[in-house]
């Protein structure tokens, strides 16, 4: 009919337009990867109890400003780390995302616990920065659900209903910062308990896991070591997901998800 608009049939998109969608969706996915947010599982037990295998975590990239880390693969793009408006210097405390020295292709989770300048040392299972201890408070043990054994690549996850109890305790760092940790085996008695004295340098940071009985961190001066500044990813901010199970066993996702620990913040 006169003056009637006839429509338009949407045409179908072309090989070569869809290969232009795909490239900026890449686009946009590896710049929020690269430069705000990274996603995080943790794989091992060193990281007890705040955090454990399972949980799903973002990592902000932007908060302690960027490195080739920072990228994918890390490219040799450049040296040192680039900061921003919105970067900061790493907080003792923190919990941070870094790659080690040692092994370029990992990418690990530890709380920064030693700042340029600082002496680090243990002494009979207790923390001494500068030469005052870090107290230590007792609290209600906690009931360890969920191990691995085995190696990070071919592990078996043991799931116990009734749990094992490790005790717990409450370290304050100076500057009355808290988080808690476990003492797996008695004071004195870890394999890590007793270290020369650290001092920190320049442009590195001496990081530490809360299961201080079963975790490989700075206290490994010939394997780990300090972390230099540049190898620093991010900062953990939140727990968006977490599970016993593997993150691709989705028929066990409704028993497995621990709920209450879904978007909680990371101390």
């Amino acid at each position: 009919m006169k003056g009637r608009a006839v429509a338009k049939k949407k045409q179908p998109e072309t090989l070569g337009q869809q290969i232009v969608s795909l490239f900026w969706a890449l686009l946009l996915v590896l710049g929020i990867h690269t430069f705000l947010f990274k996603p995080y599982v943790i794989p091992s037990d060193s990281m007890k109890p705040g955090l454990l295998i399972g949980d799903f975590l973002f990592v902000s990239k932007y908060q302690y400003g960027y490195s080739k880390y920072s990228i994918p693969f890390a490219p040799p793009l450049f040296s040192g780390r680039i900061t921003g408006f919105f970067s900061s210097e790493p907080k003792r405390g923190e919990v941070v995302v870094f790659t080690p020295p040692h092994q370029q292709d990992e990418v690990w989770i530890k709380r920064l616990i030693g700042l340029p300048g600082d002496r680090i040392q243990m002494k009979e299972g207790v923390l001494y920065i500068n030469g005052q201890a870090c107290p230590l408070t007792r609290e209600e043990d906690f009931v360890d659900h969920l191990k691995l054994v085995g190696s990070s690549r071919q592990e078996n996850r043991v799931y116990s209903e009734e749990g094992e109890k490790v005790p717990r305790y409450v370290e304050t760092l100076p500057g009355d910062l808290k988080h808690t940790m476990l003492k797996d085996d008695p004071f004195g008695q870890g394999r890590l308990d007793n270290t020369r004295e650290f001092l920190v340098p320049e442009g590195h940071y001496f990081m530490m896991g809360d299961n201080r009985d079963h975790s490989g961190d700075s206290r490994l001066e010939e394997t780990v070591g300090f972390i230099p500044a540049e190898n620093l990813v991010g900062r953990a901010e939140l727990i968006f997901f977490s599970t016993t199970a593997r993150w691709w066993e989705v028929w066990k996702w409704p028993t497995a998800i621990r709920y209450k620990r879904l978007f909680k913040l990371i101390k």
